[in-house]
């Protein structure tokens, strides 16, 4: 489990295939590595990935053709910029919401517009995955916990303010580019407890 909140700017340093699966080594460029251990989840771009090697701050993770499928790991090559966050702890602060790393589908980018210190950004989202987010809602993109702005017709709109800029990869978005989509968990049992139910 996450909380959104981004801890470091991780950047890819290998790209590998493996049997069809893709194995990456990332510099995670986290201050702190005495908390992560083999096995430990991590995500990346919102993406739940294990650990499967560690040496300095360089981990390795492999992603299977599944994941591969639904989100934006395909297009991880060398140099690329993640967003990473360790998993959380109960004594953690939940700065964010509650993320758990299984991307719904990708987003993307058709608008971005200055609204004064800030910036509008709007994305253009699956249409299965419309009636799961709610204006004033939380959502996570590319793993970084967000309030829905607006949401009309498919086209979420959010605002990040500049810390939010500097200590994500968002920042970097240009208008064409997508990104990984994560509703709220809680939309999901919502659905679930009301598909039986009946006035």
């Amino acid at each position: 489990m996450f909380t959104g909140i981004i801890q470091s700017i991780g950047k890819v340093k290998g790209k590998q295939i493996k049997g069809g699966d893709l194995q990456f080594i990332i510099d995670s460029q986290f201050n702190n590595m005495s908390d992560v251990h083999l096995g430990d989840s991590i995500a990346m771009n919102g993406v739940c990935l294990t650990v499967t090697q560690i040496e300095d701050k360089n981990i390795s993770v492999d992603v299977s053709v599944e994941t591969i499928s639904i989100t934006d790991v395909a297009t991880w090559q060398e140099t690329s910029l993640l967003n990473l966050e360790k998993s959380m702890t109960l004594t953690d602060k939940m700065g964010g919401h509650m993320v758990s790393g299984h991307v719904d589908g990708m987003a993307e980018c058709v608008s971005i517009d200055s609204s004064a210190r800030s910036t509008i950004y709007q994305f253009k989202i699956p249409k299965k995955l419309d009636k799961y987010i709610v204006k004033k809602g939380s959502i996570t993109l590319s793993g970084v916990s967000l309030t829905v702005n607006e949401i009309e017709d498919c086209i979420l709109s959010v605002n990040l303010i500049p810390h939010t800029l500097e200590q994500t990869n968002l920042g970097q978005l240009n208008i064409g580019d997508k990104v990984n989509v994560e509703i709220d968990t809680i939309a999901r049992y919502v659905e679930k407890m009301l598909q039986n139910f009946q006035i």
